[in-house]
């Protein structure tokens, strides 16, 4: 039986988080090479990205395999620089001027490039194995699972709210974590038990009581009204003073964030990371299709939960199964959804990256604040949080 009351937390972690910045320079190497592509006329389908980072102390190393526009090592150290400019980053232990980029990109190795690649009768085929999980839920407009949501979203106000230097949350540096406790009554999400912040500050002196003071009234006004009560217990910067931040304070690595990037631990993940990866990379492209899915059937009403897995073996086109699981609030046997699901979109990786139009710059904008339950945009971003297979879906199986 599904428990109905119960506590269930999420944390979040903000784009100047240490891998945070590490995945923001990964992806925008990929968009980099996409972009770059579309200038020199080169087929999207060619292009291949396996990006990894590691940051530290006014340090910065990108590695992986490439393949693709010709684009040299300045364009690729700027492309990083302009990142952790944007982030926010110019302090004197981690600076988008002073920090030392190396690059250690080559070509990707012909061994996996021939099982990938089209070619005859052959398909393009998952540049790896691995499974990958797609989930929704009714808890938000968003169709996420509440805790995450709002992690995320308290996170992403402060960070606008920082780089406008409105009031005194000028005073708050990038790095920034945060958890939320959601307290569920008949299965809903009610309201808030527990809120940690940890964010740094440039403002030396500030306690963690001034902290909390600068950033109270944006938690409250991000969170439901009423979800915070006199019960609702505070940590913020329970550690006290958080002036060291970023690479500086913790070194970052690419890939480390895969539950803060998918569902909060509200639902399963697959083996692999997101950012740095072309979508050849199942770990990426069928995450996303999975998630599509998985939004489809809930907006569709044929469930108010949905969990779908696809598995993929390298060099082979098509996934090796899918399977669903609606957690017992569907109208529609699983196996019915499984099949025609399977005929609505397909599921290789060429078919994923046409469907959901994956061949572009839109990566980047995907590396903090979570994957899913971000508003698709005009340029192609967020494809994946569509809805315009519901209606389809809905005809078919009701």
């Amino acid at each position: 039986m599904v428990r109905e009351n119960y506590l269930f937390t999420s944390e979040s972690v903000a784009e100047g988080h240490p891998d945070k910045v590490c995945d923001r320079i990964s992806d925008e190497i990929v968009d980099l090479f996409f972009r770059e592509g579309a200038k020199a006329g080169i087929d999207p389908y060619q292009t291949r990205v396996a990006c990894e980072t590691l940051a530290t102390t006014n340090r910065v190393v990108i590695a992986g395999e490439v393949r693709g526009a010709k684009i040299g090592l300045d364009a690729i150290e700027a492309a990083a620089r302009g990142a952790i400019k944007n982030i926010g980053y110019e302090q004197e232990g981690f600076h988008w001027q002073h920090a030392k980029v190396e690059v250690l990109l080559h070509a990707q190795s012909a061994d996996i490039a021939q099982g990938v690649d089209a070619a005859g009768n052959k398909d393009e085929g998952a540049g790896d194995q691995g499974i990958m999980f797609g989930y929704a839920c009714r808890e938000t407009p968003e169709l996420m699972p509440a805790p995450l949501y709002y992690a995320h979203k308290i996170l992403e106000d402060l960070a606008f709210a920082r780089k406008k230097a409105a009031d005194d949350a000028g005073k708050l540096g990038p790095d920034a974590k945060s958890q939320v406790t959601v307290k569920y009554v008949q299965g809903k999400p009610v309201g808030v038990t527990q809120i940690v912040l940890s964010t740094q500050h440039l403002d030396a002196n500030l306690s963690s009581s001034d902290v909390r003071r600068i950033v109270e009234p944006y938690i409250r006004k991000t969170l439901p009204e009423s979800w915070i009560t006199p019960e609702t217990v505070w940590h913020v910067n329970p550690t006290g003073k958080f002036v060291i931040g970023g690479p500086d304070g913790d070194t970052g690595l690419t890939g480390r964030k895969i539950i803060v990037d998918t569902y909060g631990g509200a639902a399963p993940h697959g083996g692999g990371a997101f950012s740095g990866k072309d979508p050849t990379k199942v770990d990426r492209s069928a995450a996303y299709a999975a998630r599509y899915l998985a939004k489809n059937v809930v907006a569709a009403g044929l469930a108010d939960r949905c969990t779908i897995q696809l598995a993929y073996a390298i060099g082979v086109a098509e996934p090796l199964s899918i399977y669903v699981d609606t957690h017992g609030t569907g109208n529609v046997p699983e196996a019915k959804l499984e099949e025609t699901l399977f005929e609505a979109m397909r599921l290789s990786p060429r078919g994923i990256r046409e469907h959901l139009k994956l061949n572009h710059p839109i990566y980047a904008r995907t590396s903090a604040y979570g994957h899913f339950g971000r508003a698709p945009d005009k340029e192609g971003g967020f494809s994946w949080e569509k809805t315009d297979l519901a209606e389809k879906l809905k005809a078919h199986l009701t």
